[in-house]
């Protein structure tokens, strides 16, 4: 589960703390490298090139705004600090409590429940250990193992996900939003192939997100090992939005679809499905990343605000 740090103007310390900490390149550069491992405090240093006391400034003051932290542990010659990563996002809202939303449900969804898809080659599922099926063949797609998957891929069509609607009685949904690591499926891969990827939610089109490639020039940051390089390594996180007003994709207005549209209440599972439709302009395909793959340890998230 991706882990999310709220600030509100109820506690400005924390706030000024959290602003405090990221004012920093290094401290920033800290935060990218404890995003790959657990490092020690001289480890740090050596990779950024700082001095020891240095690394400890700015390691203090980066766990004093509870972005990481830091943990003594047995080493070669005593105890050691560990340092390690707490957030992996941070929401900073300027509203005064009575204005905020009462509650978030969130769910995290597997890249390999789907329950139902259309695909085809090239297309796949891998999980950490090693392919699920083989490669190119559709069939894959139906193995019980597949709910394994941290990586799908498919040159065109669908997977569909069902989640579960624990909206309480009588309350009213203002936002629901799904977030997942996405890119286009090109062979190999290539980072100008463009693919017009579209949602939809309880059988609603809500909107669609054009991803400019298919992405391999490095090495995703939880790729496996035994996962090849000249392949699709890593793909961008993307959020869909259903509001009172219209949908969005990472902020910007994409369609009229709102939230009274979808029909949310009607059933114990909310559907989303995800894919190209077929008279796309870019039916580039797409892969889905779990969190063992890709740039960011999530799943698919899902997000009811009431």
């Amino acid at each position: 589960m991706a882990k999310i740090k709220e600030y509100t103007l109820e506690n400005i310390k924390e706030i000024c703390e959290f602003g405090k900490a990221i004012s920093s390149p290094v401290r920033l550069e800290i935060i990218k490298l404890l995003y790959q491992d657990n490092y020690s405090i001289s480890q740090i240093a050596e990779a950024l090139d700082l001095p020891q006391s240095s690394a400890a400034f700015h390691l203090k003051l980066l766990e004093a705004a509870d972005l990481i932290r830091m943990e003594e542990q047995p080493g070669s010659h005593g105890t050691m600090k560990v340092c390690s990563r707490k957030q992996d996002y941070a929401n900073l809202c300027f509203l005064p409590r009575s204005s905020q939303i009462n509650e978030v449900l969130s769910v995290e969804m597997p890249v390999g429940a789907f329950v139902d898809c259309s695909i085809f080659p090239t297309c796949g599922l891998y999980t950490p250990s090693g392919v699920v099926g083989m490669e190119d063949k559709v069939y894959s797609f139906y193995l019980p193992e597949r709910i394994e998957a941290g990586l799908l891929w498919t040159s065109k069509g669908h997977v569909e996900y069902r989640f579960p609607n624990q909206l309480p009685s009588g309350k009213r949904p203002v936002r629901l939003s799904f977030s997942m690591e996405i890119c286009s499926e090109a062979p190999g891969y290539a980072e100008d192939w463009k693919s017009d990827i579209t949602m939809w939610v309880n059988g609603v089109e809500c909107a669609t997100w054009c991803c400019p490639g298919d992405f391999g020039s490095r090495r995703g940051r939880f790729i496996p090992s035994l996962w090849p390089n000249g392949s699709t390594q890593y793909g961008l996180l993307v959020k869909w939005e259903i509001k009172g007003d219209g949908s969005y994709i990472n902020g910007e207005r994409a369609s009229k679809v709102r939230i009274n549209d979808i029909g949310l209440s009607e059933n114990a599972f909310i559907s989303m499905t995800i894919g190209n439709r077929k008279d796309a302009k870019f039916e580039g395909g797409f892969n889905l990343f779990g969190k063992t793959f890709g740039d960011y340890a999530q799943d698919i998230i899902m997000e009811i605000e009431y």
